[in-house]
């Protein structure tokens, strides 16, 4: 892998953190710890958007009368 610059600086500030390791020892932790960090804002989005459906879930209930679909389909072009 070729170390660009901005590479460079981040594996430059993360050897700081883990001293003693090697340069492809501090990559290696670099990115277990990017993938646990991605992992956790999946994790939050994920209980973002299932609390939004529970807050919102039945807010249209009754909306819509009995038979309302049927008479909706009848006015579609056959």
């Amino acid at each position: 892998m070729t170390e660009s610059d901005d590479l460079r600086t981040a594996l430059d500030a993360a050897a700081v953190r883990w001293p003693g390791l090697s340069r492809s020892q501090v990559l290696v932790q670099l990115a277990l710890e990017g993938h646990r960090v991605g992992e956790a804002a999946h994790r939050l989005r994920r209980e973002e958007r299932l609390a939004a459906i529970e807050r919102h879930g039945g807010a249209l209930t009754g909306a819509f009368g009995p038979g309302y679909l049927d008479q909706l389909r009848n006015e579609w072009p056959r």
